[in-house]
């Protein structure tokens, strides 16, 4: 992928640009009724990368990966790892939970694994005469959900109900899962065919973004395996707090997006829909999440505005999984992040919108 389309997240000095920076950065973005101060959005960018760095002291050389995952976490989506085993899918979902101080489950997908295996189950207690509830994995601030594919089609639509609902129904009574809430899932590209289920596109939709963790490279390879002498590493100190996570959630949902900027995320999704190479595009789902990854993105530079670089940094990681290739261009090594770089390549940014 082009480097004009691939997100850098620097943990360095935050970045003011276009209209704040020329403000001096005293200016107050009003959405709505709600007002959004410099000092939220400062603190917003500060605790992200004080995350972003904690989380890099254990998945290292991996900046972006971590970047993308803080985001999905903030704007309250999901996340799919598609990538081989041991390249530290796992310890990236359980450091964010460390560094967020929150709780954390990992539930390994088996082909016999039941739906209350995941949400959990009423027991009769013959002390008190009553059945009682007993919780499953799924009630953890980050559930990391090992080969999803693996899994019964019946047991995967449980997961992602909750994903959807985030609230386990069992008796007629509604149990609320904590938050923030994110599921990490993962599937391994190199055995998607033997005793698999794959995921139907309307189950791949409910992931926020698909990414890659990718092989780290040689030095920070070597670091890792020079930081295993002694045994595995401990847990990760947390720097944050759950409730800082909440008012992330709520001060990155305040960020404003341009109503030029909301025309050009749908011109892209819809151009994804009318491309020949594509037999299904982006649904509106794939327009709200990216709009609203692209507010996190944002308030994590130290910005109180999405730009359509925003939007392009994300449009992979967020639309990708969303398209279905047909068949006949598959055959020509057609890819979904191909079209959509080759879209964003084509479509003209509205005036007035920061590039």
């Amino acid at each position: 992928m082009p480097d004009d389309h691939t997100t850098t997240f620097d943990p360095g000095a935050t970045r003011l640009t276009g209209a704040l920076a020329a403000s001096g950065g005293r200016s107050r973005v009003i959405h709505g009724a709600i007002t959004l101060s410099d000092a939220d959005v400062t603190w917003f960018g500060e605790t992200f990368r004080r995350l972003l760095t904690n989380v890099a002291r254990r998945v290292q050389g991996k900046d972006d990966q971590i970047g993308y995952a803080l985001v999905a976490l903030v704007s309250e989506g999901h996340l799919l790892l598609e990538d081989v085993p041991g390249v530290g899918k796992t310890s990236l979902a359980r450091s964010i939970a460390e560094s967020v101080s929150g709780t954390w489950n990992r539930v390994q997908f088996t082909p016999d694994l039941l739906p209350s295996d995941i949400t959990g189950v009423s027991i009769f207690n013959q002390a008190s005469r009553d059945f009682e509830f007993r919780p499953g994995p799924i009630f953890s601030n980050v559930v990391i959900g090992d080969e999803i594919n693996r899994t019964s089609p019946k047991t995967q639509s449980a997961l992602l109900e909750v994903m959807e609902e985030r609230s386990v129904t069992v008796d007629g009574v509604t149990h609320a899962v904590p938050r923030p809430f994110v599921v990490v899932a993962t599937q391994n590209p190199v055995d998607m065919d033997a005793g698999t289920y794959a995921l139907p596109e309307a189950q791949l939709d409910r992931f926020l973004l698909k990414m890659a963790m990718g092989y780290p490279d040689a030095v920070a390879e070597a670091a890792i395996v020079s930081g295993r002498h002694g045994g595995p590493p401990g847990p990760l100190d947390a720097v944050v707090g759950l409730a800082d996570v909440d008012r992330m959630i709520r001060i990155s949902s305040l960020v404003r997006t341009d109503p030029q900027v909301v025309q050009y995320v749908v011109a892209l999704v819809q151009a994804t829909r009318q491309n020949a190479d594509v037999r299904l595009g982006a649904s509106p789902r794939g327009t709200i999440g990216l709009l609203r990854a692209a507010q996190t993105l944002a308030a994590a530079e130290g910005r109180a505005f999405v730009t359509a670089d925003d939007i392009k940094r994300l449009a992979v990681p967020v639309l990708s999984h969303r398209l279905v290739i047909a068949p006949n261009a598959q055959l020509r090594g057609i890819t979904a992040e191909r079209v959509i770089v080759d879209l964003l390549t084509r479509l003209a940014v509205p005036g007035g919108v920061v590039d």
